[in-house]
């Protein structure tokens, strides 16, 4: 915060900048706008690049350029508005895909992954900076990781105490917390029971890791990527299925006793990916939706095995985690071993490597790769 009647040095940096749909990355110095007395300004250490930010790229989320993508972030707080409470300069902070403004109806009622301050702007995101030309730049999803300084709300940024590297803790602001909050706190695996996970990407292979710590019994893991499918098995996947070459949905109730998986968890996207993991859960079985594949997509389900056969299908946004109780046992969870972030981290990448890190996650050579800020 600038001492009293002085004004704010202007900040500029280095962005990503998604000036048009589908086209590269335009790697450019940006000034920041003058810190909103509701924010904080964040130097960013390290952000993932995850399917997410391919679809934002793509225009399959109706993202509106020039904006600056990358939904969940870690770095330091350097600036602080006046508003703000519970951040201080110099704190190392992660900055997730959702706040918690602990006021909207959604926060008041303890669900704060559906918090107003994300989803009530109707795809309309704050501008942040501006570029040579004079124009304002967004944040993408309100965070805007792809850029050496981050504006985000006082209420989007969470203290982390952590000797783990920024690349391992990038990964809490969304995949480590909608993988194993999914398991703990949507689906509520229970000792025993059987689980499918369909889908073993960057969110599927944090679920598999939370279902063994769980206790689960029979873990089948649904993914058509070979490579996948071997960093399940490494994880502790007892069954591997390839839906290209098998009926995914016959081969999971085979593995379970010709009834179906007591929970499934889906990670994969597609609304096909969502219809198996449906027909996968036994009758009365719990079915956990993560994924999506376009804005506008429609997701056709079977009415009898749906109405009539007592399947609970649950959807799980950031993993109905509470980020200021949930975040430090994450971390804790990390730094005694119990979560393996080596399998999933398949490497990291420069800013001006940006449209790299985006092909290799579209093509699936990366499980995670994280934007890591070498100052």
């Amino acid at each position: 915060m600038s001492p009293r009647g002085t004004a704010a040095p202007v900040v500029r940096g280095r962005a990503g900048v998604l000036r048009e749909i589908g086209e590269p990355f335009s790697i450019e110095q940006v000034e920041m706008l003058p810190l909103d007395p509701a924010r904080v300004l964040v130097r960013t250490h390290a952000s993932p690049f995850c399917s997410t930010d391919v679809k934002n790229w793509s225009g399959k989320l109706f993202k509106v350029p020039p904006t600056i993508l990358g939904h969940a972030s870690i770095g330091e707080v350097v600036e602080v508005g006046s508003e703000v409470r519970g951040v201080t300069v110099g704190q190392r902070v992660v900055v997730p895909g959702t706040p918690e403004c602990g006021r909207c109806y959604y926060c008041a009622i303890g669900e704060p992954w559906q918090c107003g301050e994300l989803f009530d702007l109707g795809g309309v995101y704050p501008d942040v900076a501006r570029g040579d030309d004079g124009a304002a730049i967004s944040c993408a999803g309100c965070v805007g990781g792809y850029a050496e300084y981050m504006s985000a709300s006082g209420n989007q940024v969470f203290p982390i105490e952590s000797d783990l590297s920024s690349e391992v803790l990038s990964m809490l602001g969304c995949g480590i917390t909608t993988g194993v909050g999914s398991v703990a706190n949507v689906a509520e695996v229970a000792p025993g029971e059987s689980v499918a996970i369909v889908g073993a990407g960057h969110v599927g292979l944090w679920m598999l890791q939370a279902a063994r710590l769980a206790g689960a019994g029979t873990i089948v893991v649904v993914e058509p990527h070979a490579g996948r499918r071997a960093i399940a098995a490494s994880l502790g996947a007892d069954h591997l299925v390839d839906p290209d070459d098998t009926d995914a949905v016959e081969a999971v109730r085979d593995l379970t006793g010709g009834r179906g998986a007591d929970v499934v968890l889906e990670a994969a996207g597609p609304t096909a990916a969502q219809r198996i993991a449906v027909r996968a859960a036994r009758r009365g079985g719990r079915t956990v939706l993560t994924g999506f594949e376009v804005g506008t997509a429609e997701l056709g389900l079977p009415q009898v095995e749906t109405a009539l056969q007592s399947r609970r299908i649950l959807s799980s946004q950031n993993g109905q985690v509470h980020m200021r109780s949930d975040l430090q046992r994450y971390t804790g969870m990390l730094e005694r071993g119990l979560l393996d972030p080596d399998p999933i981290l398949t490497r990291t990448y420069a800013l001006d490597e940006l449209d790299l890190a985006r092909d290799r996650s579209g093509s699936l050579d990366d499980v995670c790769g994280i934007i890591a800020f070498d100052y």
